[in-house]
């Protein structure tokens, strides 16, 4: 797709590609608001939500989230992670290429504990059930 930022993402030479296999890419998130040692995994073909994902690009995806908890683990040794896809755009997906973040997680840091759930957990932001 010409415009998504992550079908090129290994010609683009401001990323750190840490993994890589015949589906799937692991690239660094060096952005300042994000956790140190963030990463993304990115299938190289594109495809707009984890939903349409191929049964090898699953296969692919879970062989880069070892490796990459393998290194994180050993470079920043966490406390703990979040591991998560957004979909849609209600989801928060911002970037329409599906990409899995790998997120490290530290327990001195301001939003420890607060796991992916803490916002819907959040009465204010609550909707009744079905």
């Amino acid at each position: 797709m010409e415009d998504c930022i992550f079908c090129d993402i290994e010609n683009n030479p401001d990323e750190i590609i840490l993994f890589a296999n015949e589906c799937c890419v692991c690239v660094l998130q060096k952005h300042e608001e994000v956790l140190v040692g963030s990463c993304v995994i990115v299938p190289r073909a594109h495809r707009e939500t984890v939903f349409d994902l191929s049964a090898d690009e699953w296969a692919a995806t879970k062989l880069l989230v070892d490796a990459v908890k393998t290194y994180l683990d050993e470079t920043y040794r966490p406390d703990g992670y979040n591991v998560g896809w957004n979909c849609g755009a209600a989801g928060g997906q911002d970037v329409f290429h599906a990409h899995l973040h790998v997120i490290p997680r530290f327990a001195d840091e301001p939003r420890a504990g607060n796991g992916i759930r803490h916002w819907i957990k959040q009465k204010e932001n609550a909707r009744p059930l079905l």
